[in-house]
């Protein structure tokens, strides 16, 4: 015997590593016809360990500091500064994270477009993408809260038109709005809290969540393109006939991916780290000035669909309190899909055309709302994004109805089959032609 293989049986007979490496990845056995959109999971689980490695080294140079130093600059920007200027490797750390907060949500975003594509949220993965949700919401919470760390114009004003939106809310409203900024105006007590659930709170709950998340999908098994459930048929071992290990197959697969993904990501980080002004605003490279409101106050792109939401719902009574409900509820809905989708078809491939119909429309909203919430308001645009908003809530709220019955639905096979070219022609000149229509409505309005 090794050496090597009597220092794995000495951990084995006091830690599980051997057992948890087996039921987690080389005795994990995966549907044979995954495709390209299973690259987004792992993806994501990449992204998260970038953001936390390039957190910890920002933190050790970063002050979160609302007062001002003796040249008048608030000491947390001017520490962002010193990170860019000073600390030696400083702006790739920067960049990185910066970069990484997006891209985690586009691979976010094209995940669950996955399982909502091929119902993955369906019996019996309801826990996994409850879990999902939570992941998502604990993302946004995130992300808004480090959004506010630079202490540039578009973070404290941004923080201050969120935070005042709970002040909203009936009889809690005003409390919570002081509770949550620590003060009656965002100052530096704001930047504290944000600081500390940032970088401890909200990552640790984040990290039990991906576990959770893991575990639960590992249980029942992963979900595949044909929406086949593989365990059913297994050969006399209890190997199941239309799975393959993951490791090495998929390891090897999502290799790929990372290559690819790493390739996109360092082209952003080292040409294009603003992207426009879309991951890194203009106005957040000028200092925080509480005297001084930016001309159009805006999320970043991975809010806006929300933030249209919210702005396309009048006040009534002289509050704002519904389009607060609207945009917490356009959030929530999405971890009620499990039990409004009554379809006994999980994957598009074999769904009928009124399903289809209300996905191309979902996305074309989505994308829609994303870019009316990136820009400042007018009676049309205002009417557009009530329009689209009423076609996003359609999607869930009458999904019980037009899933229930929908001619057109083919029977779904017993056994996995694998990919044809014209199938996947077919859905990216579906994908291409969504994004087309969006691209048109974007330069209209």
């Amino acid at each position: 015997m090794s050496k090597g293989q009597q220092l794995l049986n000495w951990i084995d007979d006091r830690f599980p590593l051997s057992s948890m490496l087996k039921d987690h990845i080389t005795e994990y056995y995966a549907p044979k016809n995954f495709n390209f959109w299973y690259f987004f999971g792992s993806l994501a689980m990449l992204v998260l360990v970038i953001q936390i490695v390039t957190g910890i080294f920002l933190t050790m140079n970063y002050k979160p500091d609302g007062t001002l130093n003796g040249a008048g600059i608030p000491v947390a920007f001017a520490s962002v500064e010193y990170i860019m200027r000073d600390v030696a490797g400083g702006w790739v750390i920067r960049y990185m994270h910066s970069t990484g907060a997006s891209m985690f949500f586009v691979v976010v975003y094209l995940h669950m477009f996955r399982g909502l594509i091929y119902g993955s949220y369906k019996q019996p993965r309801e826990l996994v993408w409850v879990f999902g949700t939570l992941i998502f919401l604990c993302l946004m919470a995130e992300a808004f809260m480090g959004y506010l760390l630079p202490w540039g114009q578009m973070s404290f004003w941004g923080a201050q038109v969120i935070v005042n939106l709970f002040a909203s809310i009936p009889v809690i409203g005003p409390d919570l709005s002081v509770f949550i900024r620590g003060d009656f105006v965002v100052g530096d007590a704001t930047l504290n809290r944000f600081f500390a659930l940032h970088v401890i709170a909200v990552p640790l709950i984040l990290l039990a969540l991906v576990v959770a998340h893991l575990i639960a999908l590992h249980e029942v098994g992963s979900n595949n393109p044909d929406g086949v459930e593989i365990k059913k048929l297994k050969d006399d071992k209890g190997i199941p006939l239309d799975g393959i290990p993951f490791h090495p197959y998929y390891t090897v697969k999502d290799i790929l991916g990372v290559a690819v993904f790493l390739i996109v990501f360092s082209a952003i980080v080292f040409f294009v780290p603003e992207m426009g002004g879309y991951f890194l605003e203009h106005p957040n490279f000028d200092q925080a000035d509480p005297l001084k409101t930016p001309a159009h106050i805006a999320p970043v792109w991975y809010f806006t669909p929300f933030y249209a939401i919210l702005r396309a719902v009048p006040s009534f009574a002289g509050t704002q309190v519904w389009g607060v409900l609207a945009m917490g509820a356009a959030v929530v809905l999405i971890a009620f899909l499990p039990w409004l989708d009554k379809s006994p078809v999980k994957s598009i491939r074999y769904r009928g055309t009124k399903f289809k119909t209300m996905l191309v429309l979902f996305i074309i909203s989505f994308i829609g709302l994303g870019i009316l919430g990136a820009m400042p308001t007018t009676n049309l645009r205002t009417v557009v994004a009530q329009l689209l908003s009423f076609v996003y809530f359609a999607f869930f709220l009458a999904m019980p109805f037009y899933t229930r019955n929908d001619a057109g639905s083919t029977p779904v096979p017993t056994r996995v089959t694998m990919s044809t070219p014209a199938r996947q022609v077919r859905f990216a000149v579906l994908v291409a032609v969504t994004l087309a229509v969006a691209a048109l409505f974007a330069k209209l309005i």
